[in-house]
């Protein structure tokens, strides 16, 4: 196994998105159709705020980061100011627990530092128990839980 990490560009669209697709077939976020997603990446791709990173095991995209900055308050922040916000990570089932998410994390966090952040943030949905013992393994600590309600009117 020979895996290489490097930033996205515009060019890598489809790549994200057909990462993003896989992503959003599972437990790991909300549904979201294949042409949002699109949208969403290229928005994203475009946007200097953000950034997404893809490792690849020879020329098969095996996993991508999304990050970007967040300058508003969020549940648990420590810091004032503008920090680094782990907008999403995947890695594909078979190249789980090999450090790929850590490595690219690490480039997420890299990035936010070259930006001036002294925080970085992320967060999970409560029932995701696989992203939750990653982030703490990664030297997360949660701040906070949260459930949000509706009712139609």
């Amino acid at each position: 196994m020979s895996i290489t990490y490097r930033a996205a560009n515009i060019d890598d669209l489809h790549t994200v998105t057909e990462l993003s697709v896989i992503m959003c077939s599972g437990d790991y976020c909300g549904e979201h159709e294949e042409d949002e997603l699109l949208a969403f990446n290229k928005r994203d791709l475009l946007n200097p705020e953000m950034a997404m990173f893809i490792a690849f095991d020879g020329g098969e995209a095996l996993g991508f980061a999304h990050v970007g900055l967040r300058h508003n308050w969020y549940f648990g922040a420590r810091e004032d100011g503008t920090v680094g916000y782990l907008e999403a990570i995947f890695v594909c089932e078979g190249y789980r627990k090999r450090g790929v998410a850590q490595a690219l994390l690490a480039m997420c966090e890299d990035w936010s530092r070259e930006r001036g952040c002294v925080e970085f943030a992320s967060d999970c949905d409560l029932e995701n128990e696989g992203s939750l013992a990653f982030h703490l393994s990664t030297g997360f600590e949660e701040t906070h839980r949260i459930i949000f309600f509706a009712k139609e009117l």
